[in-house]
């Protein structure tokens, strides 16, 4: 093992920077991508009742959750704080007959089978702008990544915000003349 110095501090020491994170449109993609090499990953069983997966998302501190299966060994879908909170749960037991306290993950997720994704050997060579474009173009309020190594199974390796994305990038937007003012206005599915 390699030894790393120690140092004594010299005169005064400042606090560390304060102030929003901002994101210019030409930065790397992969800057503003919440990679799951580096993040836990906040999930929820397709079989829980969307009351309860929602308050797991906000101890979570998240607004979307991926569905897993039991074994914690597929994928399944995104569900969002939006499908929880908005029309969606109304309108599926209006169709389907019952109450809200029956309804499951499952029944509002959005399965892997109707994503968008990213590929992640393009998301590292992509820059901010081009993921905006990308929620712009696919109409949706995340960005699954995906990541395929040779010989092994596809697998998730991170998403990407709208909503974070144009929060962290409304500076650089306005002074480009709002390339991209909302890619989630048109965000619900």
């Amino acid at each position: 093992m390699s030894k790393i110095e120690l140092a004594s501090l010299e005169g005064e020491l400042a606090p560390p920077q304060t102030g929003a994170w901002r994101v210019n449109l030409s930065d790397p993609a992969r800057s503003v991508m919440t990679d799951f090499n580096e993040h836990a990953i906040v999930s929820v069983r397709s079989d829980e009742q969307i009351d309860a997966a929602l308050e797991h998302m906000r101890h979570a501190g998240v607004r979307s959750a991926f569905v897993l299966d039991e074994p914690r060994e597929r994928v399944l879908g995104l569900i969002t704080a939006y499908d929880i909170m908005g029309e969606k749960p109304l309108r599926y037991a209006q169709e389907m007959g019952g109450a809200r306290e029956d309804l499951l993950v499952r029944h509002l997720m959005e399965s892997t089978v109707d994503w968008s994704v990213l590929r992640f050997e393009d998301v590292e060579r992509a820059t901010v702008a081009a993921v905006l474009d990308a929620f712009r173009r696919c109409r949706r309020t995340h960005l699954p990544v995906i990541a395929t190594e040779p010989g092994a199974r596809t697998r998730l390796r991170g998403v990407f915000s709208s909503a974070k994305l144009l929060r962290l990038t409304a500076p650089s937007q306005a002074s480009a003349g709002g390339v991209m003012r909302s890619a989630s206005a048109a965000a619900p599915r």
